[in-house]
């Protein structure tokens, strides 16, 4: 059974290059454009990974994964940040609000996809 992966990020074109590499990669794409949007898609949906980007308007990356670690179903989701930030205040940060890893903008599909599969094995 393919593994699902929520995509959240406010970018179209970052949602597209997402869903062509996870789906190449035979994995279920679902996909919200912001922090409050991908709340709404964990209301009806258990994704198995999480891909968040941090600079969102609405919700931000950080109140998105503090939203996602408060509902108990979703706790031990992985959840991957995905952005172009490299601060490590802000890596910090993410990992304090309950990230897992860290990859910076631009990604390799292929380095996306084996930390996808490390962070689910």
């Amino acid at each position: 059974m393919s593994k699902t992966v929520l995509t959240v990020d406010d970018s179209r074109t970052m949602r597209q290059m997402l869903r062509a590499a996870l789906v190449d990669a035979g994995f279920n794409v679902l996909q919200a454009d912001d922090g409050v949007a991908g709340l709404e898609v964990l209301e009806a949906e258990t994704p198995d990974v999480i891909i968040t980007d941090i600079n969102m308007p609405r919700l931000d990356g950080f109140g998105f994964i503090e939203g996602v670690r408060r509902e108990p179903r979703h706790r031990a989701v992985p959840i991957l940040v995905l952005t172009t930030e490299s601060d490590a205040a802000k890596k910090a940060k993410a990992r304090s609000a309950g990230a897992t890893g860290w990859i910076v903008k631009p990604f390799d599909p292929e380095k996306l996809v084996t930390a996808i599969r490390r962070v689910t094995a």
